[in-house]
């Protein structure tokens, strides 16, 4: 794997006009891209080597277009589509998820990296649990959950009484009442989840991600308004990479799921409040 180089940035500093085209990218041999320094997403290690699951994808979709070299710049997230929109980066990698004011400032790849809702519970889900209703339909289900968050309030709107609704304080909590069979599934956001289950070492659990009908948020790589071409272009590798199983490889072990970028598209995430 080609390494990422780091070039901090000062907004303040000069501002080196990006490339256009992908011929021009391709002519540079060289994208740069705007990253947040907040691991999954990005990672940058004490040698200024920038990893994490963005920059990876990234890299690995302008190698197939061409663009051989990766350079990211660290930009505060207010600050990423001004800079983009002053040519001061060629794209945004960074998880700044689709939003309709986003999405008519930007034109965003398809999804790379997803935060959605997920179930923690035994391997092989033996109960076939995958949404929120599923625990409503049966009687004897009970779901655990944050009391007040995302989770328990869409597990009560799907139908699930709230006697079958377990407000469950913390992570560690949650894990221990599903290894001790008081709860059937523990719901959280899969990064949370995925980072639980490994640190627990647990094989006879496993995440479901996403919840059925749950509501998904997604980044893509972020282009000029405009600059179709490219991103276009970038749009039928990437395209390619999740064909292959690629992509999943590559985002999967930080924790995203591969299945949840699938499950939706551009056009659904710009829509959605």
């Amino acid at each position: 794997m080609k390494t990422c180089v780091l070039a901090a940035m000062l907004l303040a500093a000069p501002a080196v006009t990006s490339a256009q085209t992908l011929d021009d990218l391709k002519s540079d041999g060289n994208v740069t891209i705007a990253i947040g320094n907040e691991p999954p997403f990005t990672a940058i290690d004490s040698s200024g080597k920038v990893s994490g699951a963005a920059p990876d994808v990234a890299r690995a979709v302008f190698e197939k277009l061409g663009v051989a070299n990766l350079d990211a710049q660290v930009i505060e997230y207010g600050a990423m589509i001004p800079s983009l929109q002053a040519r001061r980066v060629d794209a945004i990698a960074a998880g700044l998820f689709m939003k309709p004011e986003r999405c008519a400032a930007v034109d965003y790849s398809q999804p790379v990296l997803c935060d959605a809702e997920a179930l923690l519970l035994p391997a092989g889900n033996p109960k076939g649990f995958k949404s929120y209703a599923d625990f409503a339909s049966n009687p004897d289900a009970r779901i655990g959950a944050p009391g007040g968050g995302t989770e328990e309030k869409l597990a009560l709107e799907a139908g699930v009484p709230r006697d079958r609704v377990v407000v469950v304080p913390d992570a560690q909590s949650g894990l221990k009442m599903l290894q001790d069979g008081r709860i059937d599934a523990y719901s959280l956001p899969v990064l949370s989840l995925n980072d639980l289950l490994a640190k627990s070492g647990d094989a006879k659990l496993e995440v479901f991600a996403p919840v059925e009908g749950a509501p998904v948020y997604c980044d893509g790589v972020a282009f000029r308004k405009g600059n179709t071409e490219l991103r276009d272009a970038f749009d039928v590798e990437l395209a390619k990479l999740k064909e292959s199983g690629e992509f999943a490889k590559i985002i999967e072990p930080y924790g995203f799921s591969a299945q949840a970028a699938l499950s939706t598209d551009r056009d659904t995430l710009c829509a959605q409040e």
